[in-house]
């Protein structure tokens, strides 16, 4: 394994902050996968998924059986992690300029088109030699494109490590929640397994949110950049030029933030394992013979899913639980005005799985308490909040 250390702008003086990664296996002798933890700093459970992932990979590593690369960010956000406030941390949005940490990353296409540096001139008809060139100059992209303060280098940093990745995985967690995982279409055949490893009870397909998240950042360079030549040069061209999908990227929520403890996480990091192993990053021992297990869900859209807000403030009374299978016109939760004792109920208008819920029982009016999937699209415009 080998350590880096990543320093971040100074923000001020006297201070100094840098960014950690952990790397094994050599570039260039497999697939390259991606994964970290703790983008919003606050949302702890891949922390400790990734610990027990490490100890794993040393293992994997002392016995020759790294076919690939993996690259580990143990704690993808120092910033967040410094930002407590009444013993409380402030994890998701950075102080400073109110951004959210997973939000306003490239829209690699635009980067890769630009007047003097573009990709489409340096293209031929070999698919793996294109997958090759364009992570070249999305590489060269980020040196035309410096960061200027601390929260972009964290963002220019992690996409550095990140852009030329088959597979990137982005540990998150939801207040209270079940496994589930966010991705777009063109991921979901690929990192299906992985959802089936982890026991996932929903899979959220979008081909863009609007909110330009690491994730979809990443997976939504390929298929951008092929829709952008469509445009531009016509089908022919794209057929002559092929560039696959080369990356596949998911956010995985790992459950609630009070889902830490070492039995989940090693259930977790032997999933990562078995995955890894999937895709031939890593050779199985001969003892081992495992399955992929059986889905626990169907993927569906996630302008499908419902969140469902509070109908005015109270104590918020949850009558079903994460993961429970619900049907329209189902109560999920009551709100309770604590003056006059009158009770409102919040309910379902969808059939699916309620995958997420706050974890806070006071309400105000419009706080959105849960999330429930659906199999019909239901939403548009911009899918994920600030």
């Amino acid at each position: 394994m080998d350590t880096r250390q990543h320093q971040l702008i100074s923000p001020a003086c006297g201070t100094l902050r840098s960014l950690c990664s952990w790397h094994f296996g050599a570039p260039g002798t497999g697939p390259k996968v991606y994964i970290q933890a703790s983008l919003h700093a606050d949302e702890l459970p891949g922390m400790l998924v990734i610990q027990h992932l490490r100890q794993h990979l040393q293992t994997a590593e002392a016995a020759g059986r790294l076919q690939g690369e993996v690259v580990l960010v143990p704690m993808a956000n120092p910033i967040g992690l410094d930002q407590t406030w009444l013993q409380l941390q402030m994890g998701r949005f950075e102080m400073a300029s109110g951004q959210n940490f997973n939000r306003h990353y490239p829209l690699w296409v635009d980067w890769l088109r630009e007047s003097g540096h573009d990709v489409a001139l340096q293209l031929g008809s070999d698919a793996l030699a294109n997958v090759h060139t364009i992570r070249q100059a999305m590489h060269q992209a980020l040196l035309r494109h410096p960061p200027v303060s601390e929260l972009d280098s964290l963002r220019h940093t992690l996409m550095g490590l990140s852009c030329d990745a088959d597979v990137v995985l982005d540990l998150h967690c939801d207040f209270e929640a079940v496994v589930h995982l966010y991705m777009e279409p063109e991921c979901e055949a690929g990192l299906r397994p992985l959802a089936q490893w982890l026991g996932a009870q929903a899979v959220l397909l979008a081909r863009g949110t609007g909110a330009h998240c690491f994730d979809e950042s990443l997976s939504g360079a390929w298929w951008q950049l092929r829709e952008s030549l469509l445009a531009s040069h016509g089908p022919e061209f794209v057929a002559k030029h092929p560039i696959p999908q080369a990356c596949l990227s998911t956010t995985v929520e790992l459950r609630g933030q009070a889902d830490v403890s070492d039995p989940l996480a090693e259930r977790d990091s032997l999933a990562l394992l078995a995955f890894l192993t999937h895709l031939q990053v890593l050779s199985a021992p001969a003892s081992v013979h495992a399955t992929t297990p059986a889905a626990l869900c169907q993927p569906t859209p996630l302008a499908g899913s419902q969140y469902l807000m509070a109908p005015c403030s109270g104590v918020i009374s949850y009558q079903r639980q994460p993961g429970d299978r619900v049907q329209a016109g189902d109560v999920i939760a009551r709100v309770v005005n604590p003056l006059t004792g009158e009770s409102l109920a919040a309910c379902s208008d969808t059939d699916g799985v309620l995958y997420a819920r706050h974890n806070l029982r006071w309400a105000t009016t419009g706080m959105e308490l849960a999330k429930i999937s659906g199999a019909t699209a239901r939403r548009t415009g911009a899918l994920l909040g600030p």
